[in-house]
């Protein structure tokens, strides 16, 4: 039977937000680059997310066979992301009643992401007799076992919750191999229920431009070093690694601050400061206040000029999952210094791409940067080493792949319920 419509559940963060903004990040653009890639394919997809507005209108056309629905459940601003499942079951009740204005058999498919959602989605399978489609995205126990200096450790009530939607869920879409690994080890995950697609990068819009272009609009001198970071203010993303390693580097070579920029392009995580005053802070306190330029999140073609004029994009996080900012970086043809956590390896070819560094050690990182910065030869090599990693990723191929994954969970679960018991 083929999928007609796909409703997908994004409790915590919407679609349509800013990445970099709030808890806007990689999760937002694999929702909207997978909808909009299944609707190309003759699949409608109603993406539900919390209204955090009065002024949002109820539902969004995003594009042709896309409509993001804005479900009202609690307070519209002013929650964090800790109080939100205490809105779970408004949520969910919501989400309910909008299908059960339809016709019987309306959805297809519920694909639930990140935990909260998956709680949402556990709800809807049992009630729309539909299989749950689950992408965890980040998870409680692989957060705790490698926590950034000064982040707090997910609670016991995520972990909880995390585990009930891994067993609820009939299929789970691990980003790479080692996210699968991490689900059947730390949460007893069926290995038959776990399926491996990596998400895409869009290759039609992060392309290479020329460099020098792209700093003459940005305002970047042709001269400068410039190191770029990309991605939320938080302690898990590791902004102050890169500050740090920035630091040493000068200590190795003083000269080096004639010409170096370092560009931390994003907000700060949640609804809290309006500034990054901790960075601001720790820059300051290493002398590095000229050298450290802070720039609101941008949209997509302002990010590709800053990847175009970045020497080298690092990526320093404590996890992640996959890593969309490292295959951005390197589909424009941008080097990528990246920590060697979670789906990073995958996204980054060490020695081919950029350099996979092994831990949080500043000094590590400042000695990666600093050979690519030496070695121009060996910048252009990585570079082009980067384009074609990142064509291996492109989104069309995640979605025929996430596609065929729905039709044969859609048949699993056909073929369970003709089962005589």
């Amino acid at each position: 039977m083929p999928i007609r419509r796909v409703a997908m559940v994004s409790l915590h963060t919407s679609p349509l937000d800013q990445p970099g903004t709030g808890d806007a990040g990689g999760m937002n653009v694999y929702v909207v680059e997978l909808a909009k890639r299944l609707a190309e394919r003759d699949v409608a997809v109603d993406v539900f997310t919390r209204a955090t507005s009065s002024r949002l209108d109820p539902v969004v056309r995003l594009t042709d066979g896309v409509q993001v629905h804005h479900v009202v459940a609690g307070p519209f601003e002013g929650l964090s992301k800790a109080e939100l499942p205490g809105q779970l079951c408004a949520f969910a009740r919501e989400v309910l009643r909008s299908e059960a204005a339809h016709e019987r058999g309306h959805y297809d498919v519920v694909h639930s992401h990140y935990w909260l959602s998956g709680q949402v989605g556990a709800l809807a399978r049992d009630r729309w007799a539909v299989p749950l489609v689950h992408s965890m995205h980040t998870m409680a126990k692989v957060k705790n076992q490698l926590l950034a200096r000064g982040d707090a450790p997910e609670p016991v009530a995520r972990v909880i919750g995390e585990e009930q939607v891994v067993a609820a869920a009939d299929l789970l879409l691990a980003n790479t191999a080692e996210e699968a690994k991490q689900l059947i080890e730390l949460y007893d995950a069926d290995p038959a229920r776990v399926d491996v697609i990596h998400p895409g990068v869009d290759l039609d819009t992060f392309r290479p431009r020329p460099r020098a272009e792209a700093r003459g609009r940005l305002g970047i001198a042709e001269s400068a070093a410039l190191l770029l970071f990309v991605g939320r203010l938080q302690p898990l993303k590791g902004p102050d690694v890169l500050v740090r390693a920035a630091a040493e580097l000068l200590r190795a070579d003083p000269t080096l601050r004639e010409r170096l920029v370092v560009a931390v392009v994003g907000g700060p995580s949640g609804s809290g400061l309006e500034r990054p005053e901790a960075l601001v802070d720790l820059a300051d306190s290493l002398g590095l206040r000229e050298v450290v330029r802070f720039v609101p999140p941008v949209d997509r073609a302002d990010l590709v000029d800053w990847y175009a004029a970045a020497d080298v994009v690092v990526v320093p996080s404590y996890n992640e999952s996959f890593g969309l900012v490292a295959v951005e970086a390197q589909a424009v043809g941008t080097p990528v210094v990246a920590a060697a956590v979670g789906g990073l390896p995958t996204a980054v070819a060490d020695g081919r791409s950029g350099l996979v560094v092994a831990g949080h050690d500043p000094a590590d990182y400042a000695a990666a940067i600093g050979r690519l910065l030496a070695d121009q030869k060996l910048r252009e090599r990585l570079s082009a080493g980067a384009l074609e990693q990142a064509s291996r990723f492109g989104w069309d191929v995640t979605a025929e792949r996430t596609l065929q994954a729905y039709v044969d969970a859609a048949g699993a679960m056909r073929h369970d319920l003709a089962e005589p018991r």
